[in-house]
């Protein structure tokens, strides 16, 4: 049971950070030491400063310390089932959902697997696909569909060029219209 409370406390305080922490609540935890993984399942809530996900279960995996090493860090996120984020970068903010979700924190990669939505809140554009793929450190997107689920991005255009109206035909007094001006 000491193993249990101890992982479970590392897991929260060894993601964080001095200046944000890590918050992870949910129904049922287990642990296994020798496999590094912590599993949260039913009602899963995680909250890291304005980042935040939901979800049915939620894996974490973590590394095996080392000599030179000594900390426990996650690796590996799995959320399933009913996953929903919201995520803040320093110029973006981001919303999506779909079936499962892996996050590889020190590689910054995201991948939405089934039904996959993707909304930049900043920008206002959305994509929606079967897998969605985000690498944060390069920019990269990439986007797969189906025959009977295309993907689909959905961008709203501003025209700067505002369209130019007929100008009204000048009027007298009686509101007769003059063909002469």
């Amino acid at each position: 049971m000491k193993i249990i409370i101890s992982l479970l406390i590392t897991t929260i305080f060894l993601f964080a950070t001095q200046e944000d922490k890590l918050i992870i609540d949910s129904n049922h935890f287990e642990s296994n030491d020798s496999k590094g993984i912590a599993i949260f399942t039913g009602d899963v809530k995680m909250v890291r400063i304005k980042d935040t996900l939901n979800a049915n279960k939620v894996e974490v995996f973590l590394n095996t310390p080392t000599k030179e090493n000594q900390k426990r860090e996650a690796t590996k996120y799995i959320a399933t089932g009913n996953v929903s984020f919201e995520v803040f970068t320093a110029l973006k903010h981001y919303e999506g959902k779909g079936d499962k979700v892996i996050y590889l924190p020190k590689k910054l990669q995201y991948e939405i697997i089934g039904n996959g939505y993707l909304k930049d809140i900043t920008e206002d554009k959305t994509l929606i696909g079967e897998n969605i793929f985000i690498d944060q450190q390069t920019g990269n997107a990439t986007v797969k569909g189906s025959k009977e689920k295309p993907v689909r991005f959905i961008l709203n255009i501003e025209s700067s060029d505002k369209q130019k109206s007929d100008p009204e035909p000048n009027t007298n007094k009686e509101g007769q219209t003059n063909e002469n001006n």
